[in-house]
C-alpha cells in the first residue's frame, strides 16, 4: 500500500481514538482481577496467544492460502482482542468483568509477541521476503504509541475525573465505531478490483478461524472446570480480534493493502457469530443454566 494520508494519519490516529475509548471504561483492578480469576485469566491468554496463532497457521495452511492472505490472516490472529469483545461479552451475558481483564493484558503482551508472529509468517510464506518484515523495536515502539498509551491516558482520565470519562464514554463509543466502519471500507475499497476473488479465497479461512477459535475457547474452558459464562467469555476473547489493529500493522508499518483484506473479511464476519453467541448466551441466562 502506498504511504498517503491514510496510511501515515488517519488509520494510527483512529486507531488510538478507538482505544483511548477503551481506556476510558478500564481501571487498575482489571488488572488485578489476574488474582481473583487465576485459572479463567490464565486460559483466556493461552487461547488468545498461543492456541490463536496456531489456529490460524493451520487455517492458512489447509485452505492454501496465497502467501499475502496468509500472512493477512496471522497478523489478525497475532493482535489482542478490542473493546468490541468487552461489548459483545456484556451482551451475551458473559462475565464483562474478566471481558475487560482478558482485553486489558491480551493488549499489553501482544505488543512484544506482534512482530514475532508475523516475521516468522512471513519468512514462511513469503520466502525472500525478509525485505517486509517488521521491525521489532520500530513495531513495539508504534504499537505502545497508537494503543497502550491511548488506553493508559484513557483510564488516567477515568481515575482522575471519572465524571468526565462517564460524560466522554457515549461520544467516544460513537466515534470509535465511525472509525471502525471507515477503517474496514477503506481497507475494502483499496482492494476493490479484485474484492470478489479475495473474498473467495480469504472468507472461508476467515470464518473458519473465527468459528474455530470460538468453539476452542469454550471447549479449553470446560476442560478446566470454568463455568458457562466464563466458558462464553473465554470463546469470545478467543474469536474476536481486533480487526481495525490488524488493518494498521498491514497498511502502515508493512504497507501492503492485500494483507488487510483478512482483517477486514473477518470484522465483518465477527458480527454474524456474535450475534448467534449473544443468542445463545441469553437463552441460556433465560433457562438459569448460565
Amino acid at each position: 500500500m502506498e504511504s498517503s494520508l491514510l496510511t501515515e494519519l488517519f488509520l494510527p490516529f483512529s486507531l488510538a481514538v478507538i482505544m483511548f475509548g477503551m481506556g476510558l471504561s478500564l481501571r487498575l483492578e482489571d488488572f488485578r482481577r489476574i488474582v481473583i480469576y487465576p485459572k479463567a485469566v490464565g486460559m483466556g491468554l493461552l487461547n488468545q496467544l498461543v492456541l490463536l496463532p496456531l489456529v490460524a497457521f493451520g487455517i492458512a495452511i489447509g485452505f492454501a492460502l496465497p502467501p499475502e492472505l496468509a500472512v493477512g490472516l496471522m497478523i489478525l490472529a497475532a493482535c489482542p482482542g478490542g473493546a468490541t469483545s468487552n461489548l459483545i461479552t456484556h451482551l451475551a451475558k458473559g462475565d464483562a468483568a474478566l471481558s475487560i481483564t482478558l482485553t486489558a493484558f491480551s493488549s499489553l503482551i501482544t505488543v512484544a509477541t506482534i512482530p514475532f508472529v508475523v516475521n516468522y509468517s512471513i519468512a514462511y510464506f513469503i520466502p525472500g521476503g525478509e525485505e517486509q518484515q517488521l521491525s521489532v523495536v520500530g513495531t513495539v515502539m508504534s504499537v505502545l504509541l497508537i494503543t497502550i498509551i491511548p488506553v493508559a491516558l484513557g483510564m488516567l482520565v477515568l481515575e482522575k475525573a471519572p465524571a468526565r470519562a462517564a460524560k466522554w464514554d457515549g461520544p467516544f463509543r460513537k466515534l470509535s465505531a465511525v472509525f471502525f466502519i471507515v477503517i474496514i471500507v477503506a481497507a475494502i475499497a483499496k482492494e476493490r478490483a479484485n474484492l470478489v476473488q479475495y473474498f473467495l479465497e480469504a472468507g472461508p479461512a476467515a470464518l473458519a478461524l473465527n468459528v474455530a477459535t470460538l468453539a476452542l475457547g469454550f471447549l479449553m474452558a470446560k476442560l478446566v472446570r470454568l463455568d458457562f459464562r466464563q466458558g462464553m467469555t473465554v470463546a469470545i476473547e478467543s474469536g474476536v480480534q481486533n480487526g481495525t489493529l490488524g488493518i494498521t500493522i498491514a497498511a502502515t508499518l508493512l504497507m501492503n493493502s492485500v494483507m488487510t483484506i483478512p482483517s477486514a473479511i473477518y470484522s465483518l464476519l465477527m458480527f454474524a457469530t456474535a450475534a448467534a453467541v449473544i443468542f445463545v448466551g441469553n437463552n441460556m441466562a433465560k433457562k438459569g443454566t448460565a
